[in-house]
């Protein structure tokens, strides 16, 4: 699976336009998975709390699945290969979903694509991360393109339901998880896992993976990252609601989304720099203080004019606490153990902290409604508290080194 890359650099695509090529067409997939699948199971039969139980299930596992996945991913000799293997048999997973319309079916269909899928992104971060600072570009340029294909499939495919069955989510996903595959092995650079070109044992792989989990330091930074992208379950699940009972009106809550989005985006495209400058310890903290911040005030149901600019803070709460959380992982992990890294970075704060946070909010919302943001700034307050304690430690450590 090297050709198709080693052509493309030889016709001139630069690695930095490859990446965001790949990035594109792996997010066109969950651009249309992630907003619509309730509206697909919703449409085959399936109540409110098999919804739920279907789509919290992979992200609940995540944290065996995902490093799990990334060991296995690192006995290859190059890091594409895994990545055309695991969206194909996302591709597979997702297609099942047009099978019976039975909860144990869709729960097994849902957990092999999602799965699969999400692992995808932790193994091309490593990959962009390393040439971001080998070939000295911003890593955000790629993954901001990422998430302008995602609101660009989430368009596409809210046009296309205006005169189409839902059964074309499910077809779409699937699609554009093989066209994903067809991306990784066309786009990814050919870099190694090892650079040595030697295969570790699988012992000595899980071996690597148990002295990340020892590093007190490294689960620290794990454990903050989740917390504050946990925080964003209840919004994730109910702002939409909440602002329709405000008397918001459709349209202008899509407008709000997007400008959230927006702001990510612009943050990873123009903002990230500022990270090499200011070290992703103080990214942290900032994406964790807007954080209880936004969503303490969310609480108290703020008026249409105050949510614009407090939607922009996604720029902090998201994009900046995500990139400080790839950039410390890459920071503390040793190269041999990249992959598990991210991947443990990945399941906990996109997976088992975020799915925990989401069955929650249910309850939460059904008890208290909007006060139900006061739990999720809560989440993000422990998440402050271990992003101040991870700047004193690298501060501690800066020191040490000083003296020396």
């Amino acid at each position: 699976m090297t050709g198709g890359a080693d052509r493309s650099e030889r016709e001139g695509l630069s690695t930095l336009v490859r990446l965001c090529l790949f990035y594109a067409a792996i997010f066109l997939s969950s651009g249309v998975s992630l907003p619509y699948i309730g509206t697909y199971l919703r449409d085959r039969g399936m109540t409110g709390g098999e919804i739920g139980l279907i789509l919290a299930i992979p992200l609940l596992l995540k944290p065996f699945t995902g490093p799990v996945l990334a060991v296995w991913a690192d006995g290859f000799t190059l890091r594409r290969t895994p990545m055309v293997l695991l969206l194909i048999g996302a591709a597979i997973g997702y297609g099942a979903l047009l099978g019976p319309a039975n909860l144990w079916w869709f729960i097994l269909a849902w957990f092999v694509g999602q799965t699969l899928l999400s692992t995808v992104s932790p193994l091309i971060d490593v990959i962009t991360l390393r040439r971001a600072r080998v070939d000295n570009f911003n890593y955000g340029i790629p993954r901001g393109t990422g998430s302008s294909a995602f609101i660009a499939a989430n368009l596409a495919m809210g046009a296309i339901l205006t005169f189409a069955a839902p059964t074309i989510i499910a077809v779409w996903i699937a699609v554009a998880c093989l066209f994903g595959a067809l991306a990784a092995a066309t786009l990814v650079p050919p870099e190694r896992v090892h650079a040595e070109g030697a295969k570790p044992l699988r012992s000595e792989r899980w071996n690597g993976l148990s002295e990340l989990l020892r590093n007190r330091t490294f689960v620290l930074a794990v454990v903050t990252a989740g917390l504050i992208q946990g925080a964003h379950a209840f919004y994730y699940s109910f702002s939409a609601i909440l602002w329709r009972k405000q008397g918001i009106s459709e349209p202008m809550i899509g407008v709000l989304w997007g400008v959230g989005v927006a702001a990510e985006v612009a943050f990873m495209w123009f903002l990230e720099p500022l990270r090499r400058r200011w070290g992703p310890e103080l990214f942290l903290v900032l994406g964790a203080g807007a954080a209880v911040m936004r969503w303490t005030i969310y609480a108290f149901e703020p008026p249409l004019w105050s949510l614009f600019p407090l939607q922009m803070l996604h720029a902090l709460t998201f994009a900046a606490s995500f990139l400080a959380s790839l950039r410390l992982i890459e920071k503390l992990a040793p190269p041999t153990a990249a992959s598990p890294a991210q991947a443990i970075n990945s399941a906990l704060s996109s997976g088992f902290t975020l799915g925990i946070a989401t069955l929650t909010s249910g309850p939460l919302f059904d008890a208290f409604g909007a006060f139900g943001y006061l739990a999720t700034a809560l989440m993000a307050l422990l998440g402050l508290a271990g992003a101040i304690l991870l700047t004193r430690r690298a501060r501690s450590l800066s020191s040490d080194r000083l003296r020396f």
